[in-house]
């Protein structure tokens, strides 16, 4: 058995790790069965959005017609669209496994692993076993016991990366932001999407505003059924049929499409590596438990990305993988802010938060305390110009100190507006840095100081 310093498990932000323990001249290995790069590079964020970016430009030209401005798709080229994304994956993918293999000192293990005993993994190749380990292990598609499911060549976000042929229709289970982003892209294709979401609304974690809003706008484009509860699945004559029960009345439907896209959620990987046989313990959804130091109940392993569950992002993970490192290797003992991490959904409209809702800021101080803002893109002179109609913000603020707690914002450019509000969240907490700031005129960016300006409490904002 081969005693190393450091064990990571996980080459996608645990790359971070493994890279920074060679650097401090420690024995390290690197185990990952594969694909190199992680779930971001290879079937998340970074290939969806090469397919997402396409699907922004269909809908830019048909809804050109608003401006006076009409335009013609005489095709849309789905094989090449899948290639393109392939093709750059792979580029990526074998830039990353290559720098992986050159590392000088790392030892790296491209297969399955799974904790045997104390800090000690059982791999194909023998036993190894590391003073400190970091699990960045990720996670993947959660596949709900749906009866049928197993047999109707249903598609997940990994999975649908390999079409060569764009279906005539399909059903997505789900309604979180895997599911309403190819449910953008395969609209935009030219595919008849169903989406069949069991919660009340879609994207639950975002503003009911917003969720309203983009529900909205993709019934415009698609169907959308909320509250319904897939309870079988039937593949027949070269389809697929989903049948529903409404949560409330009990009553079924019934929908019909070619193909099926499963995008009901996601499960850590935790599992596959018995980490209770290493003292490592995880929730009842089977996600690793660790405090905001990244630690788990089992000294010197640590837990970060996806594995956690926390917040499942790349650019959340990046930033938990260097908490980890300067602990371990400087010293540092600084805790994760997760109320800090900002996300964005990119469907059409696009969506972006950072912070708390205003229900959870509601909770936490009571109505009296907290302010709420609201600003519409129509209101600037950029958003008027753009015709858009249906783009806002939405700042929640306390109000006793002027804390900036929470911005979430809906519409063009919405990952890009959202930043400002996280510099200013952690730059100092308060909303002044906005305000502060000089905006260009006439600019989108104008929506975001208007949403503060227009703050007042929230017992005086009444729902539209």
């Amino acid at each position: 058995m081969k005693e190393y310093d450091v064990i990571v498990i996980g080459s996608g932000a645990g790359a971070i790790v493994a890279e920074e323990a060679l650097a401090h001249g420690m024995e390290t290995a690197l185990v990952d069965s594969g694909p190199v790069g992680g779930t971001c590079l290879n079937v998340g964020c970074i290939p969806s959005k090469l397919l997402i970016y396409p699907a922004d430009r269909v809908m830019e030209i048909q809804e050109a017609a608003g401006l006076g401005v009409h335009g013609e798709i005489r095709s849309v080229d789905f094989g090449f669209i899948m290639e393109r994304m392939r093709r750059s994956i792979r580029e990526d993918r074998d830039l990353s496994r290559g720098n992986v293999e050159a590392a000088p000192g790392l030892d790296f293990y491209p297969e399955e692993a799974w904790f045997v005993e104390d800090r000690t993994l059982e791999l194909g190749s023998g036993r190894i076993r590391g003073d400190k380990i970091f699990i960045a292990s990720g996670a993947r598609p959660f596949i709900p016991p749906i009866p049928g499911l197993d047999d109707a060549d249903y598609l997940t976000n990994e999975t649908v990366l390999d079409l060569r042929e764009r279906p005539e229709s399909l059903v997505i289970i789900g309604g979180g932001y895997i599911a309403v982003e190819y449910a953008h892209f395969f609209s935009a294709m030219g595919t008849e999407v169903t989406l069949v979401q069991r919660g009340d609304r879609l994207v639950k974690g975002e503003e009911p505003e917003v969720s309203a809003k983009l529900r909205e706008r993709l019934e415009t484009r698609m169907v959308v059924h909320t509250g319904l509860e897939v309870a079988a699945v039937r593949r027949e004559d070269g389809a697929c049929t989903v049948t529903a029960r409404e949560k409330g009345s009990g009553s079924t439907r019934a929908f019909r499409a070619e193909r099926i896209l499963v995008a009901a959620g996601r499960r850590s990987n935790a599992d596959r590596l018995q980490v209770e046989r290493t003292g490592v313990g995880t929730d009842d959804r089977g996600y690793i438990v660790v405090n905001d130091r990244l630690e788990t109940a089992r000294e010197n392993i640590w837990a970060f990305g996806d594995a956690v569950g926390r917040k499942m992002f790349r650019h959340a993970a990046n930033r938990e993988a260097e908490l980890v490192w300067r602990s371990v290797f400087h010293g540092e003992q600084a805790e994760m802010t997760f109320d800090l991490v900002p996300h964005a959904v990119f469907s059409r409209p696009e969506i972006a938060s950072v912070g708390v809702t205003e229900a959870e800021a509601l909770e936490a101080h009571g109505a009296d305390k907290v302010w709420i803002g609201f600003a519409e893109y129509r209101d600037t002179a950029r958003g008027e110009a753009m015709a858009e109609e249906h783009g806002f913000a939405k700042a929640v603020l306390l109000e006793e100190d002027g804390r900036l707690l929470g911005f979430h914002i809906i519409g063009p450019r919405a990952s890009i507006l959202i930043q400002e509000a996280v510099n200013a969240m952690a730059a100092e907490g308060t909303f002044l840095p906005i305000l502060l700031g000089i905006h260009v005129h006439p600019s989108l960016s104008e929506v975001v100081p208007a949403a503060v300006e227009n703050a007042q409490p929230a017992s005086a904002v009444q729902p539209e």
